[in-house]
């Protein structure tokens, strides 16, 4: 450690390390004024830098974890760090809270947009990447959420029963990577307990395994309240509590030494750690970070639409794909995800994106006007009424905030906001404090058509809304607790007016925070009318077009923080609509916007199916560009996409719901190893589509793979000698196109139970027509290893070994094999 470090040790009080332990506020921990430095100030990520303001500023928004999965493209993910650090250094922020590299469990789990994938070796590469191009442009990194929080269920207390080898094999992977290889400046601890113990202060898995194996240096930091206690966090845990004030660390530690429970020597261990990642991150040199700005770099804009391109992973096409914009006349975009641009999941990961783009838009700025482009919704598919658009009130809206609960006396700050959906955690705005303010929201409303549009509210807090004066939805005096903003959300209130086209309207929601709590939140919601029977109406558009492209999906309220799916089907009648589209015009596609996987029983019946996830800012001219062929579609999923539910490793026959979402406190990890495709190989079940699986609108050949070697001594493996595989790839297609070329490693025969085979390694390579390259991976001890629970290490068990070249896990291209001796 530095002699900067322990200089500041010698010098600050006890008291001030105490003070050091625990935030100040929502966003900013501790400093040190006397010594003159200041504390880390936070952002959330992953999806962008929100800064210490959810409303007021802008982000660059990303695509989605499960959407960066899907690239299998570290050097792209490594750039979208570097774009992300500029992003957090506009906001003045030190510490980027992402990534978040939990595996994909069940398809169910609320969070799986959030993470890269099912399989431990993809996300493990990824997060190397994405925390090299964050750190690398100044900016740390915390990986998340340490350990098994792999679905929203009970998530602050239930404990995750996982055993030691499937602990390490499958869920500790992707942040042994972080630490080991990236050197992730901080860690943090998740809210659920493992094996019984709270993860912010579980002794194994911070002691044994993060401090002493990985040797990690820098500072573990607390999911916002989920420090649990004083004494168990101290000796074996967060070495920072968030947010502020403190509730378990602070002055409790300062009791703690004077009642002889714990002593400064090893209170200086843990401020070692978190003083040195400030010592890295320049904070000790300032006294203030400058304020959030909200900067939109086109750069940014170009690289954001290339990584949300090749996120796309075409599913299945019969030829209609890529759209020629030449031989048509007219298209029909339909669905309820079409003009509505959902382009991220709910929770923290979220930001306000600087600017979005819908399917719709992006596919008729692409086809230009010799193209008619109709537009049916078809039927809603929404949990709660979609924000209040801003295109229907001629842009932005306002926002006048109190500074009391009861909206009297002047406005203390006005501020525009992009979206009418509203989120405040801590201090809402400058000068604004949060825990006691109310705020005004003001919009005119001008119809775009003539019909039924329905208001909805929900409001995080107090609230109400009204119509041209009148109040149409009380959430004031008559509060229904509802499951939307992290649980704080009212049940919506929907409200329905009937409007000519050109009809104006004021609206405005007034809402007043929770009281004492730093935190509130408001939905202005409109749905826009439907016809009598939408569904026929979209029929009857598709049947008149060249081509019908269905966007379909789920949104931030279905897939959130907080809470998990009940199901995988699409919600409401978007099957229907699939249906009805598909037998009124065979050249029908199907574009899925969602971050995990649905059900798709309709999948035979369709011309083709993108996988969109939730691809950002740029979502609209992304979309466009994959489906018109301006870029070739490379993605692949990052996770298997069952045919039914009833076929994922987490669901028991017999109705046993302790292995998911668990039951009585507790999940238990019964499946073992047998994640993702691991589980279906083992129990021969045809997944709907397979992991690693996409198409492309070119070909690509393989050659016959080459070891090099037919064997190797377990010894020369211990000692780091690598075995490298080699094949030729060739794009005997029409187009240039990149192809992901798989590795997987199987053990022959093994005295101990494993996956018929696992993902150990891939590469990306880009191929103009005809152009042929050698792709070569190589593979280390790690990749033949198993856990051994017995002797607590990584074995490798002599025997063969099966290196198979892969297009997908079903799609077997070549094998060689390797006597391990």
């Amino acid at each position: 450690m530095s002699e900067r470090v322990d200089q500041l040790l010698g010098q600050l009080t006890l008291e001030e390390k105490a003070g050091l332990t625990a935030g100040v506020d929502m966003w900013h921990a501790g400093g040190a004024p006397r010594l003159g430095f200041r504390g880390l100030k936070v952002s959330d990520g992953p999806n962008g830098a929100r800064g210490a303001y959810w409303v007021g500023t802008t982000s660059a928004c990303l695509p989605c974890g499960t959407a960066l999965g899907s690239t299998w493209d570290v050097a792209l993910v490594e750039r979208l760090g570097h774009l992300l650090a500029e992003e957090a250094r506009s906001k003045g922020a030190d510490l980027l809270l992402a990534p978040t590299v939990n595996i994909h469990r069940s398809p169910l789990a609320g969070r799986n947009f959030e993470c890269y994938s099912e399989d431990p070796f993809l996300s493990a590469r990824l997060a190397v990447a994405y925390i090299n191009g964050v750190q690398g442009g100044g900016v740390g990194a915390t990986v998340k959420h340490f350990a098994a929080n792999d679905s929203e269920f009970e998530r602050h207390t239930i404990s995750s029963e996982v055993d030691e080898r499937t602990l390490r094999e499958i869920y500790l992977p992707p942040f042994e990577a972080a630490i080991t290889e990236a050197r992730s400046l901080a860690i943090m601890a998740a809210y659920n307990r493992l094996n019984g113990t709270y993860c912010a202060e579980q002794p194994h898995l911070v002691d044994d395994i993060l401090l002493g194996e990985w040797g990690f240096d820098g500072f573990i930091i607390s999911d916002w309240w989920g420090v649990k206690s004083t004494l168990g966090t101290l000796r074996h845990g967060a070495d920072l509590e968030m947010p502020g004030p403190a509730v378990f660390l602070g002055d409790k530690v300062l009791e703690s030494i004077e009642a002889g429970e714990f002593t400064e020597e090893l209170l200086d261990v843990k401020l070692r750690r978190l003083l040195g990642a400030m010592e890295q991150l320049d904070v000790l040199d300032q006294s203030e970070p400058h304020p959030d700005q909200s900067i939109d770099r086109p750069d940014h804009r170009l690289l954001l639409r290339q990584a949300a391109a090749d996120s796309i992973v075409l599913l299945s096409n019969d030829g209609v794909l890529p759209l020629d914009p030449n031989t048509l006349t007219c298209v029909a975009v339909i669905g309820p995800n079409a003009d509505v641009p959902i382009v991220q999941g709910g929770g923290s990961a979220a930001v306000t994106p600087h600017h979005t783009t819908t399917v719709l838009d992006g596919l008729r700025a692409r086809l230009g006007d010799g193209v008619v482009v109709r537009h049916e919704r078809g039927v809603d598919s929404y949990r709660n009424a979609p924000p209040l658009d801003p295109r229907w009130t001629g842009g932005d809206f306002r926002l006048d905030y109190f500074s009391n609960r009861e909206l009297s006396g002047d406005p203390i700050l006005t501020q525009r906001s992009a979206s009418a959906r509203l989120t405040w955690l801590g201090d809402p705005a400058p000068g604004v404090v949060g825990g006691n303010f109310s705020a005004r929201f003001t919009a005119e409303f001008v119809a775009p058509e003539s019909g039924i549009f329905t208001f909805a509210l929900v409001v995080g807090g107090k609230g109400r809304l009204l119509l041209g004066g009148e109040l149409v939805a009380d959430s004031w005096d008559h509060h229904v607790p509802g499951s939307a903003f992290f649980g704080l959300g009212s049940k919506e209130i929907r409200h329905p007016v009937a409007l000519a086209a050109g009809d104006r309207l004021e609206v405005v929601a007034e809402v007043a925070s929770l009281d004492g709590v730093a935190a509130a939140a408001l939905l202005v919601g409109c749905l826009p009318p439907l016809p009598d029977d939408g569904i026929a109406a979209a029929a009857a558009a598709a049947q008149d077009a060249d081509v019908a492209i269905v966007v379909v999906g789920l949104n931030m309220d279905w897939e959130t923080e907080g809470e998990d799916r009940t199901s995988m089907s699409l919600p409401g009648r978007q099957d229907e609509l699939i249906a009805a589209v598909a037998a009124a015009n065979p050249r029908t596609i199907v574009a899925v916007n969602a971050g995990s996987p649905v059900t798709m029983d309709w999948a035979e019946d369709v011309a083709a199916i993108a996988q969109l996830w939730y691809l950002g800012q740029e979502s609209g001219g992304a979309v466009a560009d994959v489906l018109v062929g301006d870029r070739n579609p490379s993605g692949k999923l990052p996770t298997t996409f069952p045919v039914r539910y009833e076929d994922n490793p987490t669901y028991s026959p017999d109705g046993d719901t302790s292995r998911y979402p668990g039951v009585d406190g507790v999940v238990r990890y019964e499946e073992g190893v047998f994640v993702g495709y691991r589980h279906y190989d083992r129990a021969a079940i045809a997944p709907r589509f397979p992991f690693g699986h996409g198409l492309s609108y070119t070909t690509f050949d393989y050659g016959e793979p080459s070891l090099g070697r037919d064997s190797i001594t377990a010894d020369a493996l211990a000692g780091g000698e690598l075995v490298s595989i080699s094949v030729d790839v060739t794009n005997s297609g029409d187009r240039t196109g990149s192809e992901i070329v798989q590795v997987y490693v199987n053990q022959v025969d093994s005295t101990v139970e494993r996956p018929v085979q696992e993902l150990k390694g891939f590469s990306k390579v880009s191929l103009a027509p005809g152009e042929r390259a050698t792709v070569s991976v190589s593979l280390d001890r790690r990749s033949f290893a198993y856990w051994d629970d017995v002797e607590r290490s990584w074995q490798v068990e002599p025997g063969d070994f099966v290196i198979r070249v892969a297009s997908s896990s079903r799609d077997l291209r070549g094998s060689a094999r390797l006597t391990i001796r």
